[in-house]
């Protein structure tokens, strides 16, 4: 047993979806989660730009003694996975569970991905989904407006989120996929908006599940697990804000929230 907490971090919200989805399998796991927000969006950041924001918060991560990281970023697991992966502890992300799900499917119907900016700009995931020997169609769509909805707190009802689901995803729709990956752990958040959008006759995939069933996977396989469930929140935003919105998306409340202002404390 190791009581060790557990780093998640995200570009804000997003990595809500993936520590809900990993509460559900190990619930005893004590987390720290970082939400970058005060730097947020990450979409529209430079690869430099977004290995610096990773590299600050994987040294706070450190700083403060855990056992492992957990990347609940599509944009940081695409652009800063080196610096994930030689971190010093264990670490997982959400990419590579995503492919590697992918990879194992038998389906020749076009594949849709839809992320960050920076992600697809990345060619990220396209390349890793080649590598696994994936070839069917695939279909990749940046959706910048949804990080800004979501980071606002606007719903998945509102006729501003149903506009840029329709806007960003009906080439995707018009192409026949049979799968869609949600390649930005945000996104989960205004699922009921793309699938009321998509039909249920495609399959949509959440990044967020992905990584959060891999983490608990290689805990359990490395002996890593124990915990008393505790939770403790940080964001480089505005904390008030931070623990509103983010009770909202988790239907509890967060407790406290710490600000961190000064980047020297997680250098």
């Amino acid at each position: 047993m190791d009581n060790r907490p557990v780093g998640f971090f995200d570009s804000g919200f997003g990595g809500l979806t993936a520590l809900s989805a990993f509460r559900s399998i190990l619930p005893e796991e004590d987390i720290l989660f970082f939400g970058d927000s005060g730097r947020a969006p990450y979409g529209p950041k430079s690869a430099e730009e977004i290995r610096t924001c990773a590299s600050n918060i994987l040294h706070f991560f450190l700083n403060s003694g855990v056992k492992a990281v957990f990347a609940a970023c599509g944009t940081c697991s695409l652009l800063a996975g080196d610096l994930i992966a030689d971190c010093g502890v264990l670490s997982c992300n959400v990419v590579t569970p995503s492919v590697e799900w992918l990879a194992a499917q038998e389906d020749v119907l076009p594949l849709g991905i839809i992320a960050t900016a920076a992600s697809i700009r990345s060619g990220g995931f396209e390349k890793a989904l080649r590598n696994a020997g994936v070839s069917r169609d695939i279909i990749s769509v940046s959706c910048p407006d949804f990080v800004t909805l979501i980071e606002a707190g606007i719903p998945a009802s509102d006729p501003r989120v149903i506009e840029a689901v329709e806007r960003y995803l009906s080439p995707i729709r018009d192409a026949g996929a049979s799968t869609l990956l949600l390649g930005c752990t945000h996104y989960g958040i205004i699922e009921p908006a793309i699938r009321d959008f998509m039909g249920n006759d495609i399959t949509i995939l959440s990044a967020s599940d992905c990584g959060a069933y891999a983490l608990a996977k290689t805990l359990r396989k490395h002996g890593l697990t124990g915990g008393t469930g505790k939770e403790s929140f940080f964001t480089s935003g505005d904390a008030e804000e931070f623990r509103r919105t983010g009770s909202l998306i988790l239907g509890r409340d967060l407790g406290p929230v710490r600000a961190v202002c000064d980047w020297e404390d997680i250098r």
